[in-house]
């Protein structure tokens, strides 16, 4: 008849290795989910997610910072109110020096410029209010929103899984 020792160094060996392995994986998944939900979760809430990559803004939204917009009715937005919208293809956020109901624009200027935008910017090109924002988090979501930055996330999040599954078999392993 053979018996197992549950004390021996080999046995504790054998526990803390899975062991190890299984708090790594979940701690891989779980630092996976944080950094993404900065992205993700506004998405499902109805916000747009942009990189602050010009000063215009300055001191006020600075350089690098993440910005939340929500959708906005034009005429409900109010003197001082941040807003994004299109200049051609680029999103511009500047703020709001007047709303001019009539004619459906707003005249707009960014913070760290001296004069108001040459060009009024109509309803129909304003993508909503920036509701807030995060300093400096942008530039380090910008490298996730990109091809290669999502194929990372999901190969470290991978190995969360391949960790965790190691852990069980090992485990089965030691039975």
């Amino acid at each position: 008849m053979s018996i197992k020792n549950s004390n021996t160094p080999k046995a504790k060996g054998r526990k803390f290795i899975p062991a190890l392995c299984n708090v790594l994986g979940v701690a891989i998944l779980l630092f996976t989910i944080v950094i993404s939900l900065p992205l993700a979760l506004p998405r499902f809430l109805g916000y747009d997610v942009y990189n602050v990559v010009s000063g215009s803004m300055q001191p006020a939204i600075p350089i690098g910072s993440v910005i939340y917009v929500q959708p906005y009715d034009p005429v409900k937005i109010k003197t001082d109110d941040v807003i994004a919208f299109y200049v051609e293809n680029t999103v511009i956020v500047h703020r709001v020096m007047e709303n001019k109901h009539l004619e459906g624009v707003f005249i707009t200027k960014g913070d760290a410029n001296p004069v108001e935008d040459l060009s009024d910017v109509p309803y129909h090109d304003v993508i909503g209010k920036v509701v807030f924002h995060v300093p400096y988090v942008g530039d380090f979501l910008s490298i996730f929103s990109t091809t290669t930055g999502k194929v990372y996330v999901l190969l470290f999040a991978m190995c969360g899984i391949l960790f965790n599954i190691l852990a069980g078999r090992l485990r089965n392993r030691s039975r």
